[in-house]
């Protein structure tokens, strides 16, 4: 039976500049869909959040630039808690899926490890490879 899940992804940047937002946010997104087989027409919302220290540019671009444009997508500011991670993009996809809660696969990378150490075991990232699964990926019109 199809139900609808939460995957959840967090990761960080090391400066408040665009590009390095919108990397950091596009091989975060990548992950979620590889390590979950996520399937676009699938989704079924995305909500994306940042620290308050983050101004450069919404994360959300990077999922209409995966293709992502009949997703509807949100962008908002992560809670400000004292001692919060900084520069930290989170994700949370609404996802129609059959699998079980437990076969889900939620991914942190980079400093948002230590937000879930429970939930990193993710297998070692070959992040050339990556890249190039997003470049086969990205549109031009975005």
């Amino acid at each position: 039976m199809t139900v609808c899940r939460g995957v959840r992804g967090a990761t960080t940047v090391a400066t408040d500049d665009r590009d390095e937002i919108l990397k950091a946010t596009t091989q975060l997104l990548a992950l979620m869909i590889r390590r979950n087989g996520i399937e676009t027409v699938d989704v079924a919302s995305a909500i994306f959040t940042v620290t308050k220290d983050l101004q450069s540019e919404f994360p959300a671009l990077a999922a209409r630039q995966l293709g992502w444009l009949e997703v509807p997508l949100l962008c908002s500011y992560e809670v400000s808690v004292e001692r919060s991670l900084p520069r930290c993009i989170r994700i949370l996809l609404h996802w129609n899926t059959v699998k079980s809660q437990s076969e889900i696969h939620h991914i942190y990378i980079r400093d948002a490890v230590r937000l879930r150490p429970d939930l990193t075991q993710v297998p070692t990232v070959d992040f050339e490879e990556l890249e190039e699964w997003i470049q086969n990926h990205m549109r031009d019109d975005c």
